[in-house]
């Protein structure tokens, strides 16, 4: 799947030929998932709604629910965040959030605030005294229901798992060479030095002197760049695996970073071997999700395909004699993958 392309802006008359370097990251469609059932002839002789209500209905929900929370993983991805752990969630917090994603240019239109169930109703009850016969504002006071706000399109999600952030603490960068590597670019991953305990994937840290820089003019915005761990580090002095990539020149640069010989602080958001609440913040563009139609198989009593929503879903059915049962099986084969993490920001509460 191709990413935006981004060009370097020259200053005067003279040209200065850039070439589009194009930049793309694979999407696997790769994942099976499904539920096996077995009902007998007397289940099909009930009525089509009875069958449904009993039998498919729970079923395929179960399916679905398992399915969003291997999609919901992609939020450790995320390496933008708002820290409010400890705490209820608040409307000034989210509109933090949003900050972020003003910052990282995400587009205006289809955003979305996902919250878990803890922070929806924390939201909820702060905005409560706002009530008027306002349909929207009405909803949000009698079904405990969000709504738009903020440019976001509130929902709220049961499958939210919490992050348990690692134990490390006292991380420093490599003391033996630069503070930090800036070539070859992009450079994912950096040498820690002094400093104890895991470090977990989707834990949140910043460099000291390490500045996030605006997305087009490239410009050192003097916010201090968020990273996340990629892959789980298990303590003490070696390589810890980032995003986003460190690159310090050229239209894909994302930091700028000190020049110095010496080590550099890390600061990992939370509390060490604590864990904190999950929500989240993000345009429609920063992840994919995607289907593949499944073969429709021959030689069987029943088959059938449908696609809502664009999630491909397969049923089939075979008849077993010895016992008068009908064996079937739903699936859907599917692959998720974060695009642009930058448009998206997580809320840690509570």
């Amino acid at each position: 799947m191709r990413l935006p392309n981004q060009y370097a802006v020259r200053t005067g008359a003279a040209l200065a030929s850039q070439d589009t370097s194009e930049s793309s990251v694979e999407l696997k469609v790769q994942t099976q998932k499904g539920v096996d059932l077995n009902f007998t002839s007397t289940d099909l002789t009930l009525s089509l709604q009875d069958f449904s209500t009993r039998i498919l209905e729970p079923a395929i929900a179960q399916l679905a629910a398992a399915i969003e929370a291997d999609a919901l993983s992609m939020a450790t991805d995320v390496y933008q965040s708002v820290w409010n752990g400890g705490a209820a969630a608040t409307f000034q917090k989210v509109l933090a959030g949003r900050k972020i994603m003003q910052d990282a240019l995400a587009p205006l239109g289809g955003r979305t605030a996902n919250l878990n169930t803890q922070d929806n109703m924390d939201l909820v009850d702060a905005l409560k005294g706002l009530f008027n016969d306002s349909d929207a504002v009405s909803r949000q006071y009698r079904e405990g229901y969000m709504g738009r706000t903020a440019g976001f399109d509130f929902m709220e999600n049961t499958l939210w798992p919490a992050h348990l952030r690692g134990s490390g603490a006292g991380y420093t960068t490599n003391t033996t060479s630069a503070s930090l590597p800036v070539s070859p670019t992009p450079v994912t991953a950096i040498n820690v030095a002094a400093g104890t305990g895991t470090l977990a994937k989707g834990d949140i840290f910043t460099i000291a002197g390490v500045m996030r820089v605006h997305p087009e003019t490239k410009a050192n915005t003097g916010v201090p760049q968020q990273f996340v761990v990629t892959q789980a580090h298990p303590g003490g002095a070696g390589a810890v695996q980032i995003s986003p990539a460190i690159i310090t020149t050229g239209p894909m640069q994302t930091v700028t970073v000190p020049q110095s010989n010496t080590a550099a602080v890390i600061t990992v958001a939370g509390v060490a071997g604590a864990a904190h609440g999950l929500s989240l913040l993000y345009h429609k563009s920063a992840f994919a999700f995607a289907t593949a139609d499944l073969v429709m198989p021959r030689g069987v009593d029943f088959s059938a395909r449908q696609v809502f929503d664009g999630i491909s879903m397969r049923i089939v059915r075979q008849y077993d004699i010895n016992s008068d049962r009908f064996p079937c099986r739903l699936d859907v084969l599917y692959g998720y993958r974060t695009l642009r993490p930058q448009l998206a920001c997580r809320l840690a509460c509570n």
